[in-house]
């Protein structure tokens, strides 16, 4: 099972206002393990960032401006995360701005070409209800080190929010079994029955009586059909031999 974690940092909250994608990460995970595979790129939005969003993400106009544009990335974006399983927090934020990336590019929505999406924040919402459920907070609740994260970037988050993800789910890999490591080898067990002492414990009259009322019951709100008396035989109290 192929799944890909991704994140975006952006010039500011509303892509129908002009805002950009200014970094994009995509970091893999397959058969739930990390790989080396990601993909990472910083883009140039042609646009300042709002100051709340520079101060979050810190990449400024300056360092962006020899970037490569979002069109420039947009095709080898699509052929990364192909197929896969999407996992992303707050999904609606992220694919909204894809997706209008996508658009001014009269390119298909990113859903078109991704199995699913997964949204974590749905997720850990639903797990930890009335808790605090960014990504920060998840981290210390997972005992996760994000010591690293003094500022929002993609490629990191991303690389968190896959470990929070295996946290979030660790109950799943007992579901998941790669399918080189499934041996089953069957040795037949012979028991002597000449070595067994097994105990019986008889019906007594009164049971007998009441499994007799009961089948009465069955026998005529089925019409006839109380598939016990068709199994056992008819004389009440006989054992089958």
């Amino acid at each position: 099972m192929r799944q890909i974690i991704v994140d975006t940092e952006t010039t500011g909250l509303d892509p129908a206002l002009g805002h950009r994608i200014i970094e994009i990460a995509a970091v893999e995970l397959v058969n739930r393990r990390l790989t080396d595979n990601h993909f990472h790129r910083f883009i140039n939005p042609e646009r300042d960032s709002e100051e709340a969003a520079l101060r979050v993400h810190g990449l400024t106009a300056d360092f962006l401006s020899d970037k490569p544009k979002f069109k420039e990335v947009a095709l080898d974006f699509i052929e990364f995360i192909r197929g896969a399983e999407l996992i992303i927090h707050n999904a609606a934020f992220d694919i909204a701005f894809i997706n209008h990336e996508l658009r001014l590019l009269d390119l298909q929505a990113v859903t078109t070409c991704c199995s699913d999406v997964i949204d974590t924040l749905k997720m850990a919402r639903e797990i930890h209800p009335g808790k605090r459920n960014a990504l920060d907070s998840l981290c210390e609740r997972y005992e996760i080190d994000n010591s690293a994260r003094t500022l929002h970037g993609a490629l990191l988050d991303a690389q968190l929010l896959a470990e929070v993800y295996l946290a979030m789910t660790r109950g799943q890999e007992s579901l998941i079994m790669e399918e080189e490591s499934l041996h089953i080898t069957v040795t037949p067990v012979h028991i002597s029955r000449a070595q067994l002492q097994l105990v019986v414990l008889t019906a007594t009259a009164e049971e007998l009586f009441a499994h007799e009322d009961e089948l009465n019951v069955i026998d005529k709100t089925s019409n006839g059909y109380c598939l016990w008396r068709k199994l056992l035989p008819a004389e009440l109290g006989a054992v089958p031999a």
